[in-house]
């Protein structure tokens, strides 16, 4: 049977004692919030996911899919080779239905309502009770359902053009996909048909062009990720020819989300959103006063930012103010689009975070190891078994989480893990 790899780590006191007189950095490269080909990744493998990370001299990676932890194994023992620390998180889309009711966009631009939520640190092994397992078995079941009718509305708009050509749901996943199929994978597809199905870029436009209706295509068949995009938002997302709406149990209430991210070991994160490029918010977080006691409220202590598609000074500002009401923030670039970006964060325009920044980010990822520390060795965490928060204690398992962290990095060879 396999165990958390941390349950092997020495006590607190030990680990203290074995890391006296080492020097540590003020901070290091971490990245907290990154996709996997087992939901959707800019990564077609863990390996190229792995490669990037030692190039890039990442110490600490957090895998967070959407509704799986069916990567975790393989990206464990991906950090184990390449000397990062592993954070094990996981990502759910849910509805806020009296937000929904008012129009209220939460963190999706287009959806009032709808909110993307993670969990942070779960236990590795991943484990829920059976309540839990049945409620995200249901949502998976839903959203591939969901992903089946989409499928058959693109074969409707390829037929008249293209007879010989038919999508299935089971090559789709046997191609692209690991365990869940999601709309990136069907606009992958749809241009993968184009290029394998006409062998010239102009009959390969016009093919696409086609399935939109005629529209112009913007983007050319030279960049892969931009005309995936194109093809997602013009066929398959609200308005698209082979859109189709999902059903409300596709989406789980935000409590039950909480629920399942706490019964499995983990800390529930709020992602923000925040600015878009012309300065604007969502309604939820045009107010950071309103949107600390809102997340607050619902026990909510950690949150987390992918900087890239934020202002310098915005973000800073931002994150200032919620350090000071002493959340736990932490940094990611999630690689759940085609583009292959960078793994080290960075903000809008490519413009790095500056020290304060990175001191924070760091500090949120240390509280985290420390949780899994904690949870593996079987000791309280930053969150109790009722939710409740260990908030008064942020700084100290800040230090802890680092010392787990330098341990880590300074004995990988004696941590190999089962």
């Amino acid at each position: 049977m396999k165990t958390n790899f941390l349950s092997r780590f020495p006590s607190p006191a030990q680990l203290k004692e074995s890391m006296n007189g080492t020097i540590f950095p003020d901070f290091r490269e971490v990245n907290g919030h990154i996709h996997t080909p087992y939901s959707f990744s800019a990564f077609d493998n863990m390996e190229t996911l792995f490669s990037m990370a030692s190039t890039e001299k990442i110490s600490l990676l957090g895998i967070n899919d959407f509704f799986v932890a069916d990567g975790y194994e393989a990206f464990y023992y991906g950090c184990i080779r390449n000397n990062i620390f592993p954070l094990f998180n996981i990502e759910f889309i849910g509805l806020l239905k009296q937000e929904q009711k008012k129009g209220i966009r939460i963190n999706d631009p287009n959806n009032p309502g709808r909110i993307y939520f993670s969990g942070k640190g779960l236990d590795y092994p991943f484990r829920l009770g059976w309540l839990q397992k049945r409620q995200l078995n249901k949502v998976k079941k839903e959203s591939q359902n969901q992903i089946k009718a989409m499928i058959a509305r693109l074969n409707q708009l390829i037929q008249p053009i293209n007879p010989s050509l038919t999508f299935t749901y089971e090559n789709i996943k046997r191609r692209f996909a690991n365990d869940l199929v999601r709309e990136r994978h069907l606009a992958k597809a749809v241009r993968i048909a184009a290029t394998e199905n006409y062998s010239s870029a102009e009959d390969q436009l016009n093919f696409i062009e086609s399935l939109y209706g005629g529209k112009k295509c913007k983007t050319g068949m030279s960049n892969p990720a931009a005309l995936e995009n194109e093809i997602r938002s013009n066929l398959l997302k609200a308005g698209g020819a082979a859109f189709v709406e999902e059903d409300e149990s596709t989406f789980l209430e935000l409590k039950k989300i909480i629920r399942i991210i706490i019964k499995a070991g983990g800390i529930p994160c709020y992602p923000v959103l925040l600015d878009d490029t012309s300065g604007k918010f969502t309604e939820f977080e045009a107010d950071a006063e309103k949107l600390c006691l809102s997340l607050k409220s619902l026990g909510i202590g950690c949150i987390e930012l992918i900087p890239g598609r934020n202002d310098f000074s915005v973000l800073e500002n931002f994150v200032e103010f919620f350090d000071s009401k002493g959340f736990v923030i932490i940094f990611g670039t999630e690689h759940n689009t085609p583009e292959m970006v960078p793994l080290t964060i960075s903000t809008r325009g490519s413009k790095p975070p500056d020290d304060f920044l990175k001191r924070i980010a760091w500090r949120g990822v240390c509280v985290i190891a420390a949780h899994q520390y904690l949870r593996a060795q079987d000791r309280q965490g930053y969150v109790l078994e009722d939710g409740t928060l260990s908030s008064n204690q942020k700084e100290d398992l800040a230090d802890l989480g680092q010392l787990v962290i330098e341990y880590f990095l300074n004995n990988r060879q004696n941590e190999k893990g089962n």
